[in-house]
Formats: structure tokens, C-alpha cells, sequence
């Protein structure tokens, strides 16, 4: 039941049935940006519909790039490497995947342009690109605590060697992309291996990208060229309803088509070391990305700490494995996890907030958090925060808990996944 921003949700009985999922958000954002600097029309399906995706296919029109879209279905036409001047300030509404990889291209071109953003994204810090792409000869600037709008007139660059501070899938796609413009070979060092779809995108439209352990490069002045290709479902968005089958012992879930690109797949290895069974179906590889058909069925869920290098790998799919924490026979720690105070929302806080209003014993730590197993929850109102994972992690929280649950402002799981509530009630009536 909802009201239009506002969503209760019942106590469920069983999660059974089938998913094809949105395409996937990262793959999208990637393949459309690189689409636009290509020689040819690049045609792609399933591309996601999320509102985010929507935000960078608009900044694209904005430059003058021609986009068509039949729903999940687009043509870009590519304008090759150099992109037209925008006449208006580029709104990447909540997306800061749209703001920090784009900059990356803008860095690039003999124009200024200026990026905005919703009053969340406003919020959220830009100087891990801002500092390597004033390395590389960008003007950019950004407020004074480096926060958007952004500032940015593009030019000449030149290759640098970059270690960034944060490990950063966004920051590391902006410094590859910018690399594209640059005079010689950029590097990206990470301190620790982030999701690799920027390389990938990259291969697939016809770069030359070099990886060697945690170092990748990429030498300027390449062109590009289009591709067809199709968006495996999102292993993020699939997290929601893998966890919620975890919580029920008869639950089987199958999802149609979705990534199983080493990288984003950690949430199937949490699971399974949680006492979850995954059997692969069928896995086919387009562009180096795996896509495979997968079923997943809940065994005891015991519980898992989540620390170190682990954490970059699963940055999207933590908050909803905190939610279900508390159902779980030793609990969910999560460590060395501070990205997620700087995400849509500090997500640290909101998870906490919202499990202590549904009656768990919670404990905060500065870079995560410890649920303890073994408790009851009970149907509450808790926030979204205008956070599109708090809403789906809470929804999936809410299907065991002793009685029903508000979640205010669950409208914002548009953000990333408009039809997350239909497919819900789908599985569940299963």
C-alpha cells in the first residue's frame, strides 16, 4: 500500500519467483558517456531506467549529443571526442556518478560548463576528482569545501600517475576518461580494487586499457567506436531481493540476466557464506561482462563481518545486509566502511536510526556498525532520508518484522529502481 511518497509494508510468508532486472546503473552511466564521444549510433537495451541514468542522458543532450529512447531501449549518436558547448547548466539531479565521471569527459573539451545538482548531490564531496583533474591541467573548482556546483573549463591536459585516497570506482572512470584528452599514458593506482566496468566500457568501445594488479592506464588521443550491446540487471538492485529471500527458509528466487562481473558479485559470496545456496543457471560473456541467469535459496543465516578490502566490492549492497542483521544467527558487523556516511544519505546513521525504531540493539562505530543476531523486529515509521538503499533496505526488513511498517518518503527508490515495489509484491505473492 502506498500513499505516493509514503509505503507500508506488511509482514510476508514466503519470497518465490522469477526477476528480470533494470539494467545495470554503472554499466549505463559508463556505456552512454563513452556512446557520446563515439564515431556511430551505439544502441543499447535494457538501459537502466533509473532517474539517475535519466539525469546523465540529459546532461549528454545537453551537449548537443542525439539521444533516442523507446523505455529501456536507446540510440545515442556519437559526436566523437569533441562535444558542443551547453548553452545551460548541466542538473545531475541525485546522481554523483553522472557529476564525477562526467567532469572526467568535460575536463577535455575546449568549452565551460558548470554541474548542479539536487540539494543531496550538493552535499556530497568532489574534491577526490577535483584534485586529479587540476592535476592534469583541468580548470575546476568547486565550492570552498569542494562540494558542487562545479566549475569546469576544459582544455589540454596531461597524463598523471594517480593514487586516490579513497578507493573509488566513480574517481577512477573520471581520471580514465579524462585520460582519453590527455598527452601520454594516465594511471590510476587504487589502494583497492573497485569495480571495473569503466575499463570494460572502455575495451568494449575500442580503447586500449592496461591493468596490472591494482594499476590501470589508459594512453590519449584514442577514438571511439559504437557498440550494441545489452545492460545486464543490476547485481545492486538484486541485492534487495536476494536478502529478502535469505529470510525466509522456503524462499527461491530466480534472477533473469543479471551481472556477474567478479567485481559486483560479492554480495552472492556474503550470502553463501551466510548459509545461502546460489546455482548458476546459465552465464554468457558480452563486452568482458558476465551475465548469467542465477537461483538462490536461503539456507541457516548465520551472520558475517564485513571489513577491509571487502568493503568497496559492497559499498551498495551494505546497508541492506545491516537491515536484515538483527534476523541473523551472529549478527552483521560492518568495519572500515566510512564511504557510507557520504552517500545520499549518511547511511551509517540512517540504518542505525531505523533498526533502534524497529526495536534492535545497535552499535555505532565512526566507519560502520555491529547488529547484534538472534532479535525480533517491530513494524515502525522509520525515514528514507531521501535515500533510495535505506527505502529498499527497510522494505526488506520489513517483511519479518511483527507487524506492519511505514517508510516515509519510499518514493525515492526511484533514484535507481522505479518498479522495485511492484516486483516486491510479486515475489511475495509469489
Amino acid at each position: 500500500m502506498s500513499d505516493g511518497s509514503n509505503r507500508i509494508v506488511h509482514p510476508a510468508k514466503n519470497i518465490n519467483g522469477s526477476v528480470r532486472l533494470p539494467g545495470d546503473k554503472s554499466i549505463s552511466h559508463r556505456y552512454a558517456m563513452l556512446a557520446a564521444l563515439a564515431s556511430g549510433t551505439t544502441k543499447l537495451e535494457n538501459f537502466s531506467v533509473a532517474a539517475d541514468c535519466r539525469s546523465t542522458l540529459d546532461c549528454l543532450q545537453k551537449l548537443g549529443v542525439p539521444v533516442r529512447q523507446n523505455q529501456a531501449a536507446i540510440e545515442i549518436d556519437g559526436l566523437g571526442m569533441q562535444l558542443v558547448g551547453p548553452t545551460e547548466a548541466l542538473d545531475c539531479g541525485n546522481s554523483g556518478s553522472t557529476m564525477r565521471m562526467l567532469s572526467g569527459i568535460l575536463a577535455g573539451q575546449e568549452f565551460e560548463s558548470e554541474l548542479i545538482g539536487d540539494s543531496s548531490l550538493t552535499n556530497r564531496p568532489m574534491a577526490r576528482v577535483i584534485e586529479p583533474l587540476r592535476n592534469m591541467g583541468a580548470n575546476i573548482a568547486g565550492t570552498g569545501d569542494n562540494k558542487p556546483p562545479l566549475h569546469i573549463r576544459g582544455g589540454k591536459l596531461k597524463a598523471i600517475e594517480y593514487k586516490p585516497k579513497v578507493a573509488s570506482a566513480q574517481v577512477k572512470s573520471c581520471v580514465l576518461f579524462a585520460g582519453l584528452f590527455a598527452d601520454g599514458k594516465t594511471v590510476v593506482e587504487e589502494p583497492v580494487r573497485t569495480r571495473d566496468h569503466g575499463e570494460l566500457a572502455l575495451r568494449a568501445f575500442g580503447a586500449e586499457v592496461e591493468r596490472t594488479q591494482t594499476r590501470v592506464s589508459i594512453a590519449g588521443g584514442q577514438q571511439l567506436s559504437a557498440i550494441e550491446a545489452y545492460v545486464p540487471g543490476d547485481m545492486s538492485s538484486a541485492a534487495f531481493f536476494l536478502c529478502a529471500a535469505a529470510l525466509f527458509p522456503d524462499a527461491n528466487l530466480i534472477l533473469d540476466h543479471v551481472l556477474l562481473n567478479p567485481t559486483r558479485a560479492g554480495i552472492l559470496d556474503v550470502l553463501t557464506l551466510m548459509g545461502g545456496r546460489v546455482s548458476f543457471l546459465q552465464v554468457e560473456q558480452q563486452h568482458s561482462e558476465l551475465i548469467g541467469t542465477i537461483r538462490f535459496q536461503p539456507g541457516k543465516l548465520k551472520g558475517a563481518k564485513i571489513s577491509g578490502a571487502q568493503v568497496a566490492g559492497l559499498i551498495d549492497e551494505l546497508p541492506v545486509l545491516a537491515a536484515i542483521g538483527p534476523y541473523t544467527e551472529e549478527g552483521i558487523e560492518i568495519r572500515d566502511a566510512r564511504e557510507l556516511r557520504v552517500k545520499e544519505s549518511d547511511r551509517v546513521a540512517a540504518v542505525v536510526r531505523n533498526l533502534q525504531a524497529m526495536g534492535a540493539t545497535v552499535e555505532e562505530f565512526e566507519d560502520g556498525l555491529r547488529v547484534p543476531g538472534g532479535q525480533k523486529l517491530h513494524g515502525a515509521e522509520v525515514e528514507s532520508f531521501g535515500d533510495h538503499r535505506i527505502a529498499m533496505a527497510f522494505s526488506v526488513a520489513a517483511l519479518r518484522a511483527e507487524g506492519e511498517t511505514l517508510i516515509h518518503g519510499a518514493d525515492c527508490v526511484a533514484v535507481s529502481y522505479p518498479t522495485f515495489y511492484e516486483h516486491l509484491d510479486r515475489l511475495i505473492a509469489g
